[in-house]
C-alpha cells in the first residue's frame, strides 16, 4: 500500500517533467510554454495549442495524453479498491462482531495476548481483539480475526466489541494502570463477565480485584514456577503440559458442569459408574469454590464442576450425561 500511495504522489511530477522537457525537445520550446502546454495536455481541458505542433509534436501530445489518462485511471482503481474495499471489510467485519455471543475479548495483542488468542482459537472459542496498535492490522487481517483498533479503556470500543454479550475479558496489555482501567470498565459494562487480567507488579493483585477481576495472573511468576516444577518434577510437569494444551496426542483435560437436567443428579460417583460408561477419570471437583477429590460415595449436584480426563470422544460422552457444553468455561471464584 505504501509503495502504491509513492506511485501516485511521484507519477503527476513525472510526467510534467517527461511532457515539459519533451515539448522543449521535439518543438524547440522555452519552459513556460513546454509546461503549459502539459498541463493543459495531461488535464484534457480543451484549451488550444501554445504554438502550431508539428508531426513529432501531435504525435508525442496523444503519447501524453494516453499517460495522463492511464493514471487517473490507475489512481481511480487504487481508491476503489483501497478505500472502498477497507470499508467493506471493516463493515463485514463488525456485522460479523455483533451477531457473536458468548465470546471472549482479549484486551492487547502483545506477546501475551498472541500467546492467549492461539490457546483459545485451539480450544474453538470465538475471540474478538482490541489493540490500540493500528501496525498490528495486518497481522490480524492474516489471521482471519475480528479485531478492532482502539483503546480499550474506553467504554465505546469496548461495546463496539460486544461487551454486553461477552462471556469473558483477557486483559493483556503490559501496563497495570491500563489494565485496570480496562477491568474497571468491563466489570461497569457487564456484571456477569469473567474477567481475567496480567499484572505486572504484584502488588497490584488486590487492586485488579477490587476493580472487579475474578482472576490477576502474573506471567512473570508463573512463568518462574512453571521453571522450577520442571526441575522439580519434571515428568509430571510435561504430562500436564500435554494434557492441558495441544501436545500432540489424544489426550485431555477439561471442565464439565453437572446441567440442572443433568441425570447424574442425585447419584454418587460409585452409582454414576463413570469411568466404566464412559471412560473418563474424574481428577476433582470443585463444589461451592472449594476443591477436592470424590470418593465413591459422593452424591453429585447440579452445579458441581467436574476435572475430568479423557479422550475427546470419552469426555463428549460425558458431555451428554452431564448435560453441559464440552470444554465450557466455569464462571465461578476459585
Amino acid at each position: 500500500m505504501n509503495r502504491r500511495v509513492l506511485a501516485l504522489i511521484l507519477i503527476p511530477f513525472l510526467l510534467f517533467a517527461f511532457g515539459t522537457s519533451g515539448y522543449m525537445l521535439i518543438e524547440g520550446w522555452g519552459f513556460s510554454d513546454a509546461f503549459y502546454m502539459t498541463a493543459i495536455t495531461l488535464t484534457t481541458v480543451g484549451f488550444g495549442e501554445v504554438q502550431t505542433l508539428t508531426t513529432n509534436g501531435r504525435i508525442f501530445t496523444v503519447v501524453l495524453l494516453v499517460a495522463g489518462v492511464a493514471f487517473v485511471a490507475y489512481g481511480l482503481e487504487y481508491l476503489l479498491t483501497a478505500n472502498l474495499g477497507d470499508t467493506w471489510s471493516k463493515r463485514r467485519m463488525m456485522r460479523h462482531i455483533d451477531n457473536l455471543e458468548n465470546h471472549v475479548i482479549v484486551c492487547g495483542y502483545g506477546r501475551v495476548g498472541q500467546s492467549a488468542v492461539k490457546s483459545l482459537l485451539g480450544s474453538k472459542r470465538q475471540v474478538v481483539v482490541i489493540e490500540w496498535d493500528a501496525g498490528k492490522a495486518a497481522v490480524l487481517d492474516e489471521l482471519g480475526l475480528p479485531y478492532l483498533l482502539g483503546d480499550a479503556t474506553k467504554d465505546e470500543v469496548l461495546q463496539q466489541a460486544g461487551i454486553e454479550r461477552a462471556w469473558g475479558v483477557l486483559v493483556c496489555t503490559g501496563e497495570d494502570a491500563r489494565n485496570l482501567f480496562i477491568v474497571l470498565s468491563a466489570r461497569a459494562l457487564n456484571a456477569d463477565l469473567y474477567i481475567v487480567t496480567r499484572s505486572v507488579d504484584a502488588e497490584n493483585d488486590r487492586k485488579m480485584r477490587r476493580a472487579g477481576a475474578n482472576r490477576v495472573v502474573s506471567p512473570y511468576q508463573i512463568g518462574g514456577q512453571h521453571m522450577a516444577n520442571i526441575i522439580i518434577r519434571p515428568h509430571v510437569t510435561d504430562f500436564f503440559d500435554v494434557v492441558t494444551l495441544d501436545g500432540g496426542i489424544e489426550l485431555w483435560v477439561e471442565e464439565l458442569v453437572v446441567g440442572k437436567t443433568s441425570e447424574l443428579i442425585g447419584k454418587t460417583v460409585g452409582q454414576a459408574n463413570i469411568r466404566q460408561e464412559t471412560g473418563v477419570s474424574i481428577i476433582a471437583m470443585l463444589r461451592e469454590n472449594h476443591s477436592y477429590l470424590p470418593d465413591a460415595h459422593t452424591v453429585l449436584q447440579a452445579g458441581d464442576e467436574l476435572i475430568v480426563i479423557g479422550t475427546r470422544d470419552q469426555l463428549a460422552r460425558l458431555e451428554s450425561l452431564t448435560g453441559s457444553e464440552l470444554g465450557a468455561f466455569v464462571k465461578s471464584e476459585k
